[in-house]
């Protein structure tokens, strides 16, 4: 079966085509984003922009996706498109799109969970077997999920504040290095000394597994202020963003029993803390390439995991939310 997965949660127009077998594997087919740039002269996504651009984009992302795959759109077995959490009007725009393809070929359609896709984009590199830990960081989310079972999900740990991507943004813009800020503070941090500013490790000696960035971001304000060089700033503040990431995920892993850890998101992307977890000794699994920001695939693979868990047609009736918990259990 052919799943086409769509996402419009923010400023990246994805499109996705994952093939799903009678055995349960699936493999990415094709994997189109379009990535917004007119936000970069404010510094952050503007969401009615946002919107638009969605509109604009999403028959030619659709298109080149599908001329990626080397399907007809009549070839599709299902449709998955994201519903929340995310922009509202930008969320509209794909899962509005989503249902009419459903509806238009007669084929079912399932809303999907942001986060959710984002933890099943590891599997397009390896299976996932639960239980394991999963660890969502992007620009929206700093989630630390334990995943009991296929669909089931108990959250151990999230930010109290900002999230870690927008941390990196804030700094990054901040240093004037640019804007998206992970790439920039990742580039500028091999030129800087990540002991140069003493920054301190958020929450450090907490008993729970949650995460602030606040603090974090107040004081490379300070810092700046203090004329620290750019590449200094970057270089410091990640590696305590990092730092404060790995120690309270591996510590949640080591209390719960967990061996494998799936780390998602944008900011997985980023170097120093793929090496981090690496060097921690647990199973760790990351996204494949072009994976890791938001993307349609990972989309296709999340509505793939629900057809082969059984869990059947669903979401025609749901609308887009902004605040969607993935939650399902409480310990």
């Amino acid at each position: 079966m052919l799943v086409l997965g769509i996402d419009t949660s923010c400023d990246d127009t994805g499109v996705g085509v994952v093939e799903l077998r009678p055995d349960g594997s699936v493999t990415v087919r094709a994997n189109r984003v379009w990535s917004q740039t007119v936000h970069a002269n404010y510094g952050g996504v503007m969401p009615e922009l946002a919107s638009r651009e969605h509109v604009e984009r999403i028959d030619a992302v659709m298109e080149d996706a599908l001329a990626e795959a080397g399907v007809g759109v009549g070839e599709l077995g299902a449709v998955a498109a994201t519903s929340g959490p995310g922009l509202v009007g930008a969320l509209l725009v794909g899962l509005m799109y989503g249902k009419g393809l459903s509806q238009g070929l007669g084929i079912p359609f399932h809303a999907t969970h942001h986060l959710e896709g984002h933890i099943y984009a590891a599997a397009s590199e390896t299976e996932l077997q639960p239980p394991y830990l999963a660890l969502v960081v992007s620009g929206g989310h700093t989630h630390l999920f334990d995943v009991l079972s296929e669909g089931q999900y108990e959250l151990v740990g999230a930010t109290r504040d900002d999230a870690a991507g927008e941390a990196f943004d804030k700094v990054a813009r901040l240093s004037g290095l640019g804007y998206p800020g992970g790439p920039a503070i990742a580039e500028a941090a091999k030129l800087g000394d990540p002991k140069a500013i003493p920054f301190k490790v958020p929450l450090a000696g907490q008993k729970g597994y949650e995460f602030s960035f606040s603090g974090l971001k107040t004081a490379a304000l300070l810092a700046h202020r203090a004329g620290a060089k750019p590449e200094d700033l970057a270089a410091s503040f990640q590696a305590v963003a990092v730092k404060s990431l790995v120690q309270t995920s591996v510590r949640a892993a080591n209390d719960l029993g967990r061996n494998t850890l799936v780390v998602s998101g944008g900011v997985a992307a980023n170097a120093a803390l793929r090496e981090a977890f690496v060097q921690t000794g647990l199973r760790v699994l990351f996204p494949g390439k072009g994976l890791n920001t938001d993307n349609g695939a990972m989309i296709a693979l999340a509505g793939a995991a629900a057809i082969r868990a059984g869990r059947g047609e669903h979401g025609l009736s749901d609308g887009a939310t902004a605040y969607a918990p993935l939650a399902n259990v409480e310990r």
